[in-house]
């Protein structure tokens, strides 16, 4: 295996707060480098909807997420931070050298000497709920589809949308004027999503352009190599509907594994790794920030993920060198980008 260098900062996850916090890091002079299992940066947003726009990043009135994460790539490695993707972690280990002790990341292609760690696993390794129905698995990418990675595959096609959370609503309506038909079936009255876009599938509906039914779900699909026809019931009045459909995405949320990571000694909250306000861990010298975190207040946001990335870097650059300030003032006045003092 290659032998790799000591770094600062090792980053387990390539997403919008794991690119911040190697921005970060390289704000602050330390040398960092990011490990993720996926195959390229961008975490979810470019594994699950990179069509997807999204509307709650600071300075975007509206930016798509393959374009966000083009964005933070180049903002993220400007400082020299190295990406090693499609690696899995499966160890730590402390490692003891001239009087002082780091870190040894274990990945299935290398080791990985560190001063300190930051998580930035998002959700942890993650798997689309199934709709738990007999046969799905034969149509799954033949008219099932558990993610929406370019609309345009659905042009023309009567499209059938299950959950009630946000991704649900919103390709109920970022597939209008895409697809055909457009119906998102829901098993209760209750939404996930955001209220803005409830709103406007709800106006959809009303112009004719969207259906959206409550307490409905899928019972059965049919099809002869893909699908042509789904079942769906009403779990309240038990009554049942044979509908045309060509496509079925369900959008139930994701199944999430800490991997390796849960024999670390962290204190966890179901798949989430629970921080203090430092975003430090109970283990010294681990760190974590964005969806993988768990506090009192926690706020699941790219936005949040990014304020949570300095943190856990600034106090990661004092663990290291308790002489440099946690807090490095603000980016406008540091010489490291061309700024002077009057």
């Amino acid at each position: 295996m290659t032998k790799h260098e000591l770094r600062d900062i090792t980053i387990i996850g390539g997403g919008p707060t794991g690119l911040f916090a190697a921005f970060y890091a390289g704000m602050r002079g330390a040398s960092a480098r990011i490990i993720d299992a996926l195959p390229a940066l961008g975490g979810q947003l470019l594994a699950l909807y990179p069509e997807k726009y999204i509307f709650d990043v600071a300075g975007f009135p509206k930016v798509l997420a393959k374009d966000l994460v083009r964005e933070m790539a180049v903002q993220g490695l400007q400082f020299g931070a190295t990406t090693h993707l499609g690696e899995v972690v499966t160890g730590l280990r402390q490692h003891q050298s001239g009087g002082s002790t780091h870190f040894i990341l274990e990945t299935s292609a290398g080791d990985y000497p560190s001063k300190t760690i930051v998580i930035a696993a998002g959700i942890g390794a993650f798997e689309a709920r199934r709709l738990g129905i007999e046969g799905e698995d034969q149509y799954e990418e033949k008219g099932l589809y558990f993610k929406v990675l370019d609309p345009r595959q659905f042009e023309g096609k009567r499209v059938l949308l299950v959950g009630g959370g946000d991704s649900a609503f919103d390709w109920a309506v970022n597939l209008q004027g895409i697809a055909r038909s457009v119906m998102l079936i829901h098993r209760r009255d209750g939404f996930r999503a955001h209220q803005a876009t409830i709103n406007q599938v709800q106006e959809l509906q009303r112009r004719g352009l969207a259906e959206l039914r409550t307490f409905w779900e899928v019972k059965t699909l049919y099809g002869n190599g893909k699908i042509e026809r789904v079942t769906i019931f009403n779990n309240k009045t038990k009554e049942e509907e044979t509908l045309e459909i060509d496509a079925v995405i369900p959008l139930l949320g994701f199944h999430s594994d800490l991997g390796a990571i849960k024999e670390w000694g962290l204190e966890t909250e179901k798949a989430d790794i629970k921080v203090d306000q430092l975003m430090a861990t109970n283990v010294p010298g681990i760190y974590a920030a964005g969806d993988i975190t768990s506090y009192t207040g926690k706020l699941k946001l790219i936005a949040t993920g990014a304020a949570e990335a300095c943190i856990a870097v600034n106090n990661a650059v004092h663990l290291i060198n308790p002489k440099v300030k946690v807090n490095p003032g603000h980016s406008s006045n540091m010489a490291l980008f061309g700024q002077k003092d009057d």
